[in-house]
């Protein structure tokens, strides 16, 4: 099949547009480039610059191209940023998705990948999260997630496409330091930064109900991502039917306390000690997939662990800011 990835030149899209390329599919980019970078892009593949809002250019590049599949990964995706400015994702995550399904129907796809998250569940107060457990956003971004999901699967069903939507958990690493994620917004970029500027890492709280008292979550490598993306793709491909909800993480946990540990030990760091400081509203203690489904329905399994991935988003960080090393 050939594919349109909306964001690909983004931290996530790039990965899996590299893997979905040296797999053998054929893939056309079209992001906006307000965050995405195309030097991230493997060589020969083509980038459309244009909107996920703009419904003429999406129909023109799926027909000049004659795709047959989306992959739709373009979106804000910052929850503080979202309680801010909720308008704004409501129209770029749920307006730019109606958009890109509106435009893929008219040109005839055959297959829908969306990618999600798992802000869809909330705080859920269960071990482990599995596709039933019910879904509680707490922030406009997953809202507009979960929002998504149900117009995937409607327009699927009303247009005979295939659909996928993937729920992502805790993305992280990347495949060579070029791709790795340039924002500061999850824990381990985040640690970098204050290690950086000579800062020590913060906890926020150590009284939560569980080994450490650190919260816990299901940290997955972006390679296993885009591997999922890939075997999704697949699956489409060959199951016209599909209607697929699947969890993408190692059903495995890795407490705060623990990360920054690993973190401290990878940078060479072990004399800084972390500072605690009051919880975030809205922490759930833990959130860990179950990610049983995605391996009947895809066949598919992460493979790295969070040292591999706290090692090669060291290696990106540097990169960009080699004083990080002295």
């Amino acid at each position: 099949m050939s594919w349109l990835v909306t964001g690909g030149a983004g931290y996530i899209g790039s990965h899996v547009v590299r893997e979905m390329a040296a797999a053998g599919e054929r893939v056309v980019v079209l992001d906006d480039l307000s965050t995405g970078n195309p030097g991230r892009l493997p060589a020969g593949v083509p980038v459309e610059q244009g909107s996920v809002l703009d419904r003429e250019r999406l129909e023109r590049v799926l027909r000049s191209h004659e795709l047959s599949g989306v992959v739709h990964i373009a979106a804000k995706k910052q929850v503080g940023e979202s309680v801010e400015r909720p308008l704004e994702y409501y129209r770029d995550n749920v307006e730019g998705l109606r958009t890109v399904l509106e435009a893929a129907a008219a040109a005839g796809v055959r297959s829908f990948l969306f990618s999600s998250s798992a802000a869809v569940y909330g705080m859920p107060d269960v071990d482990l999260v599995t596709e039933d457990t019910p879904c509680a956003p707490m922030s406009p971004y997953g809202e507009t997630k979960l929002a998504g999901e149900w117009l995937v699967r409607a327009a699927g069903r009303a247009h005979g496409m295939a659909t996928a939507c993937l729920r992502y958990f805790n993305v992280a690493g990347a495949a060579v330091p070029e791709l790795a994620d340039e924002g500061v917004f999850n824990l381990i970029p985040m640690v970098f930064d204050r290690l950086t500027r000579g800062e020590a890492p913060l906890v926020f709280g150590d009284d939560y109900p569980t080994a450490d008292g650190t919260c816990e979550r299901d940290f997955v490598h972006v390679e296993d991502v885009a591997s999922a993306h890939l075997a999704a793709a697949r699956r489409l491909e060959s199951d016209p039917e599909a209607r697929l909800v699947l969890n993408i993480g190692r059903g495995e946990g890795a407490s705060v306390a623990a990360m920054v540990e690993m973190i401290l030990d990878v940078t060479g760091r072990r004399d800084v000690r972390p500072e605690v400081v009051p919880r975030r509203a809205g922490d759930p203690a833990r959130v860990i997939a179950s990610a049983d489904l995605a391996r009947k329905e895809l066949d598919w399994t992460a493979r790295y662990g969070v040292r591999e991935m706290v090692e090669s988003a060291w290696r990106g960080w540097c990169l960009r800011h080699p004083e990080a090393r002295s």
